[in-house]
């Protein structure tokens, strides 16, 4: 399912190049940039986690 960017319709048919509602062109890679920016959005997670674990040892109590 892809969703416009100008109308919010969800359209079912993944084979449509263009909303049925609205007509304007639909994303293509809509469900692949969500896929890539929580993956993203994990690795920040660890990283920080991992930054704030070192500080806490690393800097004076």
């Amino acid at each position: 399912m892809r969703q416009c960017l100008y109308c919010q319709y969800e359209s079912s048919d993944d084979h449509d190049d263009d909303c049925p509602q609205c007509g304007m062109s639909l994303p293509v890679g809509q469900a692949l940039e969500r896929q890539r920016r929580l993956q993203r959005f994990r690795w920040y997670c660890v990283m920080l986690a991992v930054f704030c674990l070192a500080m806490m040892l690393w800097l004076p109590r």
